[in-house]
Order: structure tokens, then sequence, then C-alpha cells
């Protein structure tokens, strides 16, 4: 069983940065690909970016591709979503994901085997 945590939602301003943190407990977490979604009121869960297990491959939607940077440190079991220059549209509850597949596969998945509660990120204009 994995379990994951998320940390570092927030309050923010248009053009501030913020940093998502997740970590996870439970089974070997070098040996998961890790990914982060979104959620945005009314709207459906939305794919933001995935890392490989050694983190040597990372994916991103089109709409955070150079604003937003996926990273893990294996040795703290936490993989990270440094979010630079939010815009008012990335306001949505963010979620942790976490599976066993390789990343290729599992980035065209929605049902990832393992979620967070999430936490909101909310932008200010």
């Amino acid at each position: 069983q994995v379990r994951l945590t998320e940390s570092g939602g927030g309050l923010v301003q248009g053009g501030d940065s913020l940093r998502l943190s997740c970590v996870a407990s439970g089974r070997a977490f070098s040996s998961l690909t890790m990914g982060w979604y979104r959620q945005a009121p009314g709207k459906e869960r939305e794919f933001v970016s995935a890392i490989s297990w050694s983190g040597g491959s990372t994916y991103y939607a089109d709409s955070v591709k150079g604003r937003f940077i996926i990273s893990r440190d294996n040795t703290k079991n936490t993989v990270y979503l440094q979010m630079i220059s939010v815009k008012p549209e990335d306001t949505a509850v963010y979620y942790c994901a976490a599976d066993f597949r390789d990343v290729v596969v599992v980035i065209t998945a929605t049902n990832w085997r393992y979620w967070g509660q999430g936490t909101q990120v909310t932008v200010a204009s």
C-alpha cells in the first residue's frame, strides 16, 4: 500500500511561484511513476505532469509546459511540482498520483493506482 500526502498549496498572486510536494509512504518509492493532476471547479480532473521512476523522463500538459517543473528525490520519497508564473487558470485542487506501471503507459491512463487527498492552489488575478 502507498499513501500519498500533498502539501504546499495556498493562495498566491498571478505571476508568483509555488512548489507543491508529495510524500509517499509504504512500498518502494523509487519503483513508482509519479504524477500530478488537477481539478478546477466544475471541470474534470486533468493531467498536469508525470515523471519516471528514475526521474529521467518527464511529461507535461501543454497548458503548463515551460512554467511547471516536476522533479523527485528518491532519498526523501518525495515528488515536487515547481509552479512558475502561475495564472488564475491554474486554480485547482492538485492531486499527487502514483503507479507501478511505466510512465509511457500510465500517462495515457486515468486509473492511476494511488492518489493523494489533494491540495488547493488558488491564484488571484
